[in-house]
């Protein structure tokens, strides 16, 4: 096997006799072993109902910021012919005890992704019955003390039904 071909099988990737001129990296590239819990379509004791068709490869993501923690599953298209990838979609789950009801949400997510407050065009949304907001490219709702949900999505490829479908299918798992 060539370096290339090394890079790839370790990602998951099948890789031919073709040589690198003939390899065509195309968006339909997928990992072959997703974790137990992509495939039952949970995260974080979330469901994921809906998704849109077209998106690129799932990845998992756990980390903290000012004692919230987020769990988050990424799909990502790639790589173009720059060797690029372009994130599709992204669910997260936000918990923490400064995440009171949403507006604690919204000041929170603020101050996270940096914006200037007060210049968030934000639309009110319910959200497969939780109280939401709407921002171009996002929502984030309010599920319970403690808890949120945050669904963001690639514009130039998707709707803003995609968006809110997907959003909507994104709940607490129903509890046994």
């Amino acid at each position: 096997m060539t370096g290339g071909a090394v890079v790839l099988a370790a990602f998951g990737f099948s890789v031919g006799t073709a040589s690198a001129a003939e390899f065509d990296p195309s968006p339909t590239c997928s990992a072959l072993h997703p974790s137990p819990e992509q495939k039952a379509g949970t995260l974080d004791g979330f469901v994921i109902e809906h998704l849109p068709d077209g998106l690129g490869s799932p990845s998992d993501f756990e980390y903290e910021w000012e004692d919230v923690s987020f769990h988050s599953r990424v799909w990502e298209t790639g790589p173009d012919p720059e060797g690029a990838y372009k994130v599709d979609l992204t669910v997260k789950t936000l918990r923490g005890e400064r995440l009171t009801d949403l507006e604690a949400v919204k000041d929170f997510l603020v101050e996270y992704e940096e914006k200037e407050p007060g210049s968030w065009q934000l639309v009110p949304v319910k959200v497969g019955g939780y109280d939401g907001l709407l921002a171009d490219n996002e929502v984030f709702y309010f599920i319970e003390p403690g808890v949120a949900a945050e669904v963001t999505i690639d514009k130039d490829r998707f709707t803003d039904e995609d968006l809110v479908d997907t959003a909507a299918g994104f709940r607490p798992a129903p509890t046994p």
